[in-house]
């Protein structure tokens, strides 16, 4: 085996990109205080070719010299807005017939691996704070609580990781 070079990666243009067809996924930050983890997510989103994220709260915005180091400059590519309060996005969302996910640890949550997502159905994805996780007020509003199983002694995945695995798997079941 050889690893491939560069340019032998196809990768899509500023424009192609924002020409290509987009997933049917949403992501929301959820006052995410870390600029790396805004930038990794940006990168993630990317890399699926997410529709468009959505920074709230404390959630810093691009151009920031921290959040570029990660975000590669994804933060071009990716659509992005910044809404002060999650909450009424979540409402605003909900009206436009958008599934609201938050990824939490939460009573009666779903674990990521039994979730099966609706076809032709589009998702909004809440990641929370890396403290204090999503907010109660938008765990209650949301149609779904999903949770990613672990098995150690740390019931916890960094923001960035846990987008990556969410994004992963709804990609794949809904693309495969």
């Amino acid at each position: 085996m050889r690893k491939l070079k560069n340019n032998e990666l196809d990768r899509l243009s500023v424009t192609d990109f924002k020409l290509a067809k987009k997933t049917p996924l949403i992501v929301i930050l959820d006052n995410i205080r870390s600029l790396n983890n805004i930038g990794s997510v940006f990168r993630t989103c990317d890399a699926f070719l997410i529709e468009k994220i959505y920074l709230c709260g404390i959630t810093a915005i691009p151009p920031h010299k921290d959040i570029h180091k990660t975000a590669l400059g994804s933060t071009e590519t990716v659509a992005w807005e910044y809404i002060e309060n999650t909450l009424s996005l979540i409402e605003k969302l909900k009206a436009e017939s958008i599934k609201v996910i938050s990824l939490e640890q939460a009573e009666n949550a779903i674990m990521l691996n039994h979730f099966k997502p609706e076809p032709n159905t589009k998702y909004a994805l809440v990641f929370g704070n890396e403290v204090k996780g999503v907010a109660q007020n938008v765990v209650s509003n949301s149609d779904y609580v999903i949770e990613i199983p672990q098995f150690g002694t740390k019931h916890s995945l960094n923001i960035s990781v846990t987008t990556g695995v969410v994004i992963w798997d709804l990609f794949s079941k809904l693309n495969f």
